[in-house]
Formats: C-alpha cells, structure tokens, sequence
C-alpha cells in the first residue's frame, strides 16, 4: 500500500481509500470494514490519492507511476476524467485552498496541484465535465523530484483576494517556501543532507517540520527559515509528517517500522535545542558506518522501484 485518503463527508460511515502496487485502489467502509470497491484503470503504481467534492460529487484524485491523474466517481468507482501532461511518475496532488475558500467560487470546480519525479508542479482546473491545465506553463522550484505539497492555510490577501503559499519537499535535498503573489517564486530555501521526503505547516503558519531520508525531523521556524530543532529517534528514512492535536505536535513515520509523536510547542522546541547544544543540521561524518538495514534485498528492490528509481 502506497498512500491513503479518507472521505471527508460529515457521516457516521466515513470511507477509507488506499493507493497499492498493484495499479489498482480499494475502498473500505471505516464503520463495516467491508470492501466498497477497487478502481481499476492506471498502468503502473498508484503514488497517491485525494479526496475532494465537486458540487455535491465526492471524487477521488489518484496520480500514478505512469505519469497520469485520474477523475473518479467516488460513490461508484467509474472514472470521470485522465489528466495527461506529465512525463514521469505522480508524487503528490493537493487541492489549492486559495480557490476553495475564494467567494467567487461555486464550489463546481477545483484547482489541483499535481508533482512529479522531473522536477515540475502542474496546475489544474477541474468540474465535473472538463479537465484542463490552469496554465501553461508548469512550477519547477526544484532540480530535481517533487515528493511532497503543502499549502499554509488561507489567508485574505486584499478584499475578495483569498492567498495560500506553497511549501514543498524535494530529493535535490531542499524545501522551499514558494510566493503565490511573485508567480510561485522561492523565497525561503531550507537545505537538507539527504532528500527530503514531506513538508507540513502548522495551522498558526509559526514551524514548517520535515521529514528528511537521513533518519532526521526537522523544525524549523517559518518566518525566518533558522532551524529551530532537529528531533532524532528513528532509525530509518522518515517518509511522512502529519500536523496533530491542533497544531501542538507533529507525528512521523520511518521505514523503521515505528510512529513517533513530536511537541511543537515553543517551550519543548527550546528545551531540545539546548539540550542538543546547538539547532544545526545534523552532517554525515565520514567516520560514521552505516546503519544495517532493517529490510530484506527483495523489499529494498521493491522500495526502490517504487520511491528512487527516478529521483536521480
């Protein structure tokens, strides 16, 4: 299983999508645990998927290792629309929270925002009978893969003008605060030892964290980009960061096969700063061996196939 999305219709009976290596994606009642459906129509990996609305038509969004996002009915599992324009495989989708919560809009379309292992961000304007790019021109921050989106919470810029930046994670071993108002140009760069493998913002916009293949979690303070800690405990690359408990804390996931939950309150912030003696970034020693890998050859092959046979 590769990725996962959750319905956000406010019923008793929310559904449970996941992403597979098997092309395909299920569906599951989260209150039956019985299988709904399985989607069946990309040519390789599904990378991952989203859930959204268009009107009142709840679909979902899946972006695969064949370079193609597909529209789905949600409710029925029959595709609506394939979004064509990217050369290799589909990382990440976000929807732009700008236009979500624009007044201007009827809720009858979205913009999404689709990356991909080349190195460009793609946007696109989406109802329920068309699908286009929103420009012609793609976003490329980047030198290299895009693996992750993450949108600060919207903002009113000026009088009927909704604003949201993007922050975003690469394997160039960057992530990069992007300013919708300067045509998505980069203004705050946080330099990484390894890729970095996911970016999340806390909902008050005050710590942007990432999760970095050197085992490592950031904090790092989003007005001025200095570091404000490094949190360490796993013992395998971190592949995933979800924003918690209102914004107090942030939980990770590692191919080491564990969770971790991280404060990002001020004072838990400071207190592990200085008890590290320093908020620099943790720099591979030549003297340092490397960790023997908790993983098989075959699930090594595997991960890679999946995750790194295009970052380079």
């Amino acid at each position: 299983m590769t990725s996962i999305t959750i319905s956000g219709e406010p019923t008793n009976d929310r559904i449970i999508y996941a992403g597979c290596w098997d092309k395909t994606i299920f569906s599951w009642s989260a209150k039956s645990k019985k299988q709904l459906h399985r989607f069946q129509g990309h040519a390789d990996f599904v990378k991952c998927v989203l859930w959204a609305k268009l009107g009142t038509q709840p679909i979902l969004i899946s972006g695969s290792a064949d370079a193609s996002i597909i529209i789905w009915n949600a409710t029925t599992g029959t595709r609506i629309h394939t979004l064509k324009g990217h050369t290799r495989a589909i990382l990440d989708l976000q929807l732009d929270p700008a236009w979500t919560h624009d007044p201007s809009n009827s809720g009858t379309e979205i913009v999404l925002f689709s990356a991909d292992t080349v190195r460009d961000i793609k946007r696109w304007r989406i109802s329920v009978d068309s699908a286009l790019p929103e420009a012609a021109e793609s976003i490329s921050p980047h030198e290299t893969s895009v693996n992750k989106l993450c949108f600060e919470a919207p903002s009113m810029a000026e009088e009927g003008v909704v604003d949201a930046d993007l922050w975003t994670a690469s394997s160039d071993k960057t992530a990069r605060h992007l300013v919708r108002s300067r045509n998505w140009e980069a203004d705050t760069t946080l330099e990484h030892p390894d890729f970095v493998r996911d970016v999340v913002v806390s909902p008050d916009g005050r710590w942007v964290v990432t999760a970095c293949r050197d085992e490592e979690v950031r904090v790092w303070d989003a007005s001025s980009g200095k570091l404000a800690c490094t949190y360490s405990g796993h013992y395998e690359e971190v592949t995933g960061l979800v924003i918690v408990e209102d914004g107090l804390a942030v939980v990770s996931v590692s191919i080491d096969g564990t969770i971790r939950k991280w404060s990002l309150e001020a004072s838990e912030i400071q207190k592990t700063r200085e008890e590290a003696g320093n908020g620099d970034v943790k720099e591979q020693t030549p003297e340092e061996e490397p960790k023997e890998s908790m993983m098989t050859a075959e699930e090594e092959a595997e991960l890679a196939d999946l995750m790194d046979s295009d970052d380079e």
